[in-house]
Parts: C-alpha cells; structure tokens; sequence
C-alpha cells in the first residue's frame, strides 16, 4: 500500500486550481473525453457561474500504479475552514501560483496552514502560456517564502496541459506515503459531509487506521451515536462502490442515519466493539458576521429550517440558531465566516431549496459591558440594551494583511486610514511588492472593504485577515423609518460619530430603490427617539387631466385640486404599507 498518496491543491482565488484539477482527471484517464467540462469538481451552479471553488472536492486518479487522492480547495479568504479541513486529510500540497499575479495574499495564509500540517510542499507555478506571465519574478517570490532551490519549482500551463505530467510524477516523489496501520483497529476522520434523501447521511473521511467494509457496526466519538455501514467507496469524483476503505485511503461511508446532528465534521468514526482515542479534529470555526435569515412568507419557517439544517451538514463553518422578530416573524440568525459566505448561502437557499429570503443587515459580535458588572455580547441591533445600562462596549479587532505592488500603497493607506485601520508596518517581498500590517475593526471590513481595495489598486491588491482581540468603541443603534413605521431588517450598530452620515446614505438608497406609492412616503434615519436625517418619496399620480380637452383652465385646476384632496385624505386616514422588496435589502447592504 505504498504506492498511495494524499494531496490537495492550495492557492489564492483564481489562481488556476480547478483548471488543473481538470488536467489531473483528463491525464490520468478518470474522466473519459466525453465527459470532459471544465471546472469538473465544481459541481454547484454558483461556482461555475462565478468561477470560484466554495466546496472542497475530492477524486481518486489512478497513474501509473500508484493511487492518488486529490483534494482541490477553495481559495477565497470566506471559506478558508474548507481548506483547513481538506489539509488535515492529506500528507501533501501543491502551492499554486499564478505567473501573471504572483505570490498574494491567500498564497501565505493557505501556505502557513499547510506548514502547520507539516505536509510536503510542491511550488507550481501556472500559467506560463500567457504573453505576460513573469514566471522568473514569480519563481523569486516563492523561493523567498519557501527558502527552496529555484529547480524544485515546477512551471505549467493547467489551460493547455504543459508540464501537468511532470506535477504528477513530483507528488509521487516528493509527496510521503501516508502511515499505514491495517492492525489497529478503525480510526476515520470526517473531513465533509452530504446528505441524500434516499440513503441519508453520507460521510467523506480519511481512513488513518484498520478498515470498514458494508455491514460494519460504526460508532461517531463525539456524539455517541451507532450505526451500521450501508455503503462504503471512493470519488471517480462521483461516488464509486467498493468492498473495503483501508488505512491510507480516501473515501466515503454511507451511514443510513437520517438525523443530520448526529454526523459532525472532525468527528471520528470507530467501530461500535472497539473503543478507541479520537483522532484531533478541527478547532470550532467562530463566525465572524451575524446576519438574520427570514422568510418572505411565514408559513415557509418548517422548510427554512429543514434547509439550513441539511446545508450546515454541507458547510460545517454555518453556524445558526433561531430568532423572532416583531416584524419579520421567525427566522434564524446566522453566523458567517464573511459576506461572500452570506451571499452564497443565501443564494444556495434560493436555488436549492426555493425560498424567498428577507435578510437583515450584518454585524458582528459586540461584547457589552453593563453597570450592574454583568457581561453579555450581542449579535443583532436589537439585542443591544439601553444606553443608560451600559458601562462600555468591546468590538472585535483583526490584523489585517494586504498584498499590493508597491505603486498603489497611497491609495491603500488612504482608503485603510479611513476605515479606522491603526497601521504597523510594511514588509517588501521583493523590490516590487509589499505587505501592509493594520489592525482595522472587523466591522470596517464587513460591508465594501474588499470591492473598495480591489477599486483603488485595479485589482493587483489581495487580502488575508486574522481575528486578534476585543477593543473598547463608542457606538449605537441607528433606527431606518420607511412611511414612519421602523424597519427592523435595516437597523444597525454604527459609530456615533458616523451617525449622521450612513443615515443620509441609507434614505437616499432606499429613495432610489424602493418603488413609488400612492401617498408620499417618507424616509427616516432616528437614533433613540431623535430624527437625524430624512427623506421623501413623492407619490404615483395619475393624469387625470388627460380627458379634458378645449374649455377653461379652471377645470383643469379643479380636477387637480379634488386629486390634491385626495392625496390629502390618504395620507391622514393612515400610511399604508410599504412593502420593502429584497433589492431594496441588498442596497442597502451595499451602501
């Protein structure tokens, strides 16, 4: 069995990694011609709409005698967990870089976790095929991250199929076989699950020791559960049948468990007869932005439920618990890992599940000191207590690194600066490109920081980011009044010294998007009781001049003044209501 290895393929979003994994089934036969798509193991819509990995994939090639089991991760800073988890499961990675960018920021942080992992690193450098790709340049940056020879760094095209081969002759090379322990008895790592609704829960793991074969009596450590194994295989990427997962292997059980709490991520699986120490899984992933998701209409809650429980099983970084709201009735509030993940859950939900969602406006966890020496920590607006009870409030705080050539470091500093980022240091990797260090406050990066950068360094500047501590601020809730009824999806927390400003700019996007009705509406931003910044949506009014024709003015004037009663009459008998659609939501989200 040593003729068995276990990568994965890490890199920075779009640098190349799905492209290349194309390459690997096409070469090694597991896909035949006819098959053949790009983006093979992205198999949601979203991702081949996009063209970002969100979902870690595994595959089994076959090459030459030997069995490799490949991993491709995502690359984008939200779904980092994916990575971590796939990166357990393996003894080694390929560094993907991309000749025409360079080494940025999720190269490092991606690298660091592989370190960590102690795997075996292969340095690839992609995209050689393109007339401005700078493969020297690039082979000097690696070569100072990784302090390795510039002859161990491979050059490829994943796009044409240069150089493919020779990665794979390096992973049986360089890549150790995994330890294989066919005594002991079983010990499998869950590094992903699926459910199916005919089988129910299916577990991808990693076999570290002893077997499992149909028909075995499984137990998961965490939750105590037992089981019996209804299926057992591995990826062709598609789920391929077979008798026994041996020490060394990658693969899948099928578990026949239909309750989905019962199967976790980093659980391990053992046999029911024997007992053993379970293997160290992944540390908790904390969410970092908080939103709450809300069905449009009330009666869909049961299958919202059902949803977000069976996608949890999917992305085990979905953290939720429920919540009811006055005006949006029952939901959920929701943690996520960033806004990417937000929108891709959300979008998920719609596409999957067909809900229509309301999704309140995100913040972050804020730890709130009260006068009677108590501590609470809030995830909503509408969890923070009154101003008079609190002593002081703690906002999370992270370290912030940004990749850029070395031209756009004004513009960055800038645009940091008025994100309240407190600046460190810069380091140079090269006499061209440079890391800025900041500590900026998470809620600065949540809305439009990462648009904003890409903005002021066409595109060149990248982000890796890193929770630190909690630091003492000075904030408060800011109220949204749509027709003077207040709008709970809308409230936010905000420092009090932008009070006045992100209120002006949240009426004026409502002005734009919210559609026009028969009254005037107005538009109101309130702190407490008090109303800070305002604005009015004119009403529909219907040309009731248009049958007249000849005659007088005054009857014109006449029908105008009786339409002008009306209006009048409508605005004093009461507002109406205004129905908010979700463009309006996400507006304002996107301020």
């Amino acid at each position: 069995m040593a003729n068995i290895r276990n990568f994965c393929i890490i890199a920075h979003i779009d640098h190349g990694k799905s492209t290349l994994a194309d390459r690997f089934l096409e070469l090694t036969g597991t896909i035949s011609k006819r098959e053949m798509k790009s983006q093979v193991l992205d198999q949601m819509d979203i991702e081949r709409e996009r063209g970002i990995t969100i979902k870690l994939a595994p595959a089994r090639l076959n090459w030459q005698g030997f069995e490799l089991n490949l991993i491709d991760t995502p690359g984008h800073v939200d779904f980092s967990y994916e990575v971590s988890r796939s990166l357990a499961a393996v003894e080694g990675a390929i560094l993907l870089v991309d000749a025409t960018q360079g080494v940025q920021a999720q190269t490092v942080a991606n690298l660091y976790l592989a370190l960590e992992q102690d795997l075996n690193i292969i340095p690839v450098i992609n995209k050689i095929d393109l007339p401005n790709a700078q493969v020297e340049k690039t082979k000097h940056e690696i070569c100072q991250l990784l302090s390795c020879p510039p002859e161990e760094i491979l050059a490829v095209s994943a796009k044409t199929g240069q150089g493919v081969a020779e990665v794979l002759r390096a992973i049986v090379d360089r890549v150790r076989p995994p330890k294989i322990i066919k005594e002991a008895p079983l010990r499998a790592l869950i590094f992903d699950s699926k459910f199916d609704e005919y089988r129910g829960i299916i577990a991808e793991v990693r076999i570290f020791d002893g077997s499992v074969k149909i028909g075995d009596k499984i137990k998961f450590l965490s939750t105590d559960k037992e089981s019996e194994v209804l299926e057992v295989g591995y990826f062709d990427p598609k789920f391929k049948k077979t008798e026994i997962l041996q020490s060394g292997e990658i693969g899948y059980i099928v578990t026949g468990f239909k309750e989905i709490v019962h199967c976790r991520v980093g659980d391990t699986i053992a046999l029911a007869a024997n007992p053993v120490l379970p293997l160290t899984g992944y540390k908790e992933v904390k969410p970092m932005v908080f939103a709450g998701l809300f069905c449009k209409e009330g009666d869909m809650y049961p299958r919202l439920r059902e949803a977000i429980e069976k996608l949890k099983l999917n992305d085990a970084a979905l953290s939720y618990e429920p919540e009811n709201s006055q005006a949006l009735g029952f939901g959920f509030r929701c943690g996520f890992l960033g806004l990417l993940h937000l929108e891709v859950v959300q979008e998920r939900l719609r596409r999957e599940y067909n809900l229509e969602l309301v999704v309140t406006v995100p913040s972050v966890a804020y730890r709130i000191k009260l006068k009677n020496g108590s501590q609470i920590e809030i995830k909503s607006p509408q969890e923070l207590p009154r101003e008079e009870t609190i002593e002081k409030v703690f906002e999370p705080i992270m370290t912030v690194d940004i990749f850029s050539p070395k031209d756009y470091l004004g513009s960055i500093m800038q645009l940091v600066s008025q994100k309240r980022g407190i600046y460190l240091n810069t380091e140079y990797l090269d006499e061209n490109i440079a890391v800025l260090h900041y500590h900026v406050p998470l809620t600065a990066l949540l809305v439009d920081f990462y648009d904003k950068l890409k903005s002021v360094s066409s595109g060149y500047a990248s982000l890796n980011y890193d929770f630190l501590k909690y630091e003492p601020t000075d904030i408060i809730r800011l109220d949204i009044l749509v027709a003077e009824e207040k709008i709970e999806a809308l409230s936010t927390i905000i420092y009090r010294d932008e009070a006045y400003a992100v209120g002006k700019k949240i009426v004026e996007t409502l002005k734009e998007s919210l559609p026009r009705q028969q009254f005037v509406v107005k538009l109101q931003a309130a702190v407490g009781g008090k109303i800070i910044a305002g604005e009015r949506l004119s009403a529909l009014r219907k040309d009731v001049t248009a049958k007249l024709y000849g005659g007088d003015y005054t009857r014109k004037r006449k029908l105008l003044e009786k339409q002008k009663k009306g209006k009048k009459k409508m605005m004093a008998l009461g507002h109406g209501r205004v129905d908010i659609p979700p463009e309006a939501f996400l507006a304002v989200l996107k301020r």
